[in-house]
């Protein structure tokens, strides 16, 4: 489960062709606000669900098509952020991040003219196409962008822009939705300005491979482990969110306000987590991943067992805490010994395995608490698996990330 210790190669930064200069700010912010487009594909629809509903009730079906509109995006990107990491390696990043932020415009506000809730379910597959496009193009391009303390610092914001952004669109998804269910979906055209700005700041950081080169084997025997550890992690990472209004709802929450003002609360845990990785991440996945672990463990078991509404927020606080550092450092494990022909796809894999934790985080706790007699039983099994995982990867003491080979200055 380890990863070997190596002699960390000469790394060289990436610079502009054109100019010869590093990326700086505005290469990152391009690429961290791009991020958020997974979060709103996510979270913008929630509020209107049963209003979509109501709109398409002769539609058969319709009560097992109307949530797929707000998951399928996510199965989308588990099952193809795989293929969208080797289209990476091949024809190079920035083209397919501009093109995949313009489809994703156009795929996004299909719905505002489409009739059918069946093709409004397909243009959500090819939202998710697109978003696992973006999400591997844009993390991908941070890590070819920057490196040592500076990508840590990238990959721990990645995670409060998306965390924020959450909070964000789920609010202003619902304030849309009240006008009309349609009226969200209008917001999915902010990719267009995006994508302009892509087209202006964002630059390939290396001549696209030629076509005959076959590219570089990955090194499974080293981005297995995390990537299948990254399966838990997303899986973890996503109990809170998931589960969070139904545990306010047990113990007699029923205040939409109130549940939104602690769910922010939660997101704020996860922001300060995810700021505070840039800190630790010197320390090394071996003391990272563990530790993110087991704070969303004991926050988990913690959420299982409150009964209070104070009780409920520390334990949220705290899994927020553990999310926040969970998703950098397990990236930053993941892609550590990979050199830039592999980074894309190793990006694709490990964006995958995320993705797929998220999709199947509901089914596994509707599953628990069927077997084991309700949600406080199975926020705690899971509490404890992550507590597990925090002691196997500490056991395991993965190495510190090297900084293999750039791509060529120019």
């Amino acid at each position: 489960m380890s990863v070997h210790d190596a002699a960390p190669p000469a790394d060289e930064v990436a610079v502009d062709p054109a100019t010869g200069r590093p990326a700086g700010r505005a290469q990152a912010l391009v690429l961290l606000f791009s991020s958020c487009l997974s979060v709103l594909g996510a979270v913008l629809l929630a509020p209107v669900l049963p209003r979509i509903q109501d709109a398409f009730a002769g539609t058969a079906g319709v009560e097992t098509l109307t949530p797929v509109v707000l998951t399928a995006p996510a199965l989308v990107i588990g099952l193809t952020a795989v293929i969208a990491g080797r289209i990476v390696d091949r024809v190079g990043r920035k083209r397919l991040l501009v093109g995949s932020l313009v489809a994703y415009a156009f795929c996004g506000t299909a719905p505002l003219w489409l009739d059918s809730l069946q093709l409004i379910v397909a243009s959500r597959v090819l939202v998710g196409l697109t978003e696992a496009a973006i999400m591997t193009c844009c993390t991908t391009l941070l890590a070819d962008y920057f490196s040592g303390p500076a990508r840590e610092r990238y990959f721990g914001l990645q995670v409060v822009f998306t965390t924020v952004s959450a909070t964000v669109f789920f609010g202003v998804g619902g304030a849309l939705g009240a006008q009309d269910w349609r009226t969200p979906f209008w917001l999915y055209a902010v990719s267009l300005p995006l994508a302009a700005l892509a087209a202006r700041y964002v630059w390939q950081p290396a001549p696209r491979l030629a076509r005959s080169r076959r590219l570089p084997r990955l090194p499974w025997a080293q981005l297995a482990v995390p990537v299948a550890v990254t399966l838990v992690g997303g899986l973890v990472f996503y109990v809170l969110i998931v589960e969070l209004s139904f545990t306010l709802d047990t113990i007699g929450v029923e205040s939409t306000g109130a549940i939104g003002a602690i769910s922010a609360i939660g997101s704020l845990g996860t922001a300060v987590g995810a700021f505070s990785f840039g800190r630790v991440a010197r320390l090394g996945p071996a003391v990272t991943v563990p530790a993110a672990f087991a704070l969303s463990g004991v926050g988990l078991v913690a959420l299982g067992v409150a009964d209070t509404v104070p009780a409920v927020v520390v334990a949220a606080v705290v899994t927020g805490l553990g999310n926040g550092l969970l998703l950098p450092s397990l990236l930053t494990w993941a892609l550590g010994p990979l050199s830039f022909e592999q980074r894309g796809r190793g990006t694709g894999v490990w964006t995958s395995a995320v993705f797929l934790g998220q999709f199947v985080c509901p089914l596994v706790v509707l599953a628990l608490s069927g077997a084991l007699g309700g949600l406080t039983a199975a926020l705690v099994v899971l509490g404890v698996v992550s507590v597990l995982a925090a002691v196997a990867v500490r056991l395991a003491r993965p190495a510190r990330p090297v900084e293999p080979v750039g791509p060529v200055a120019h």
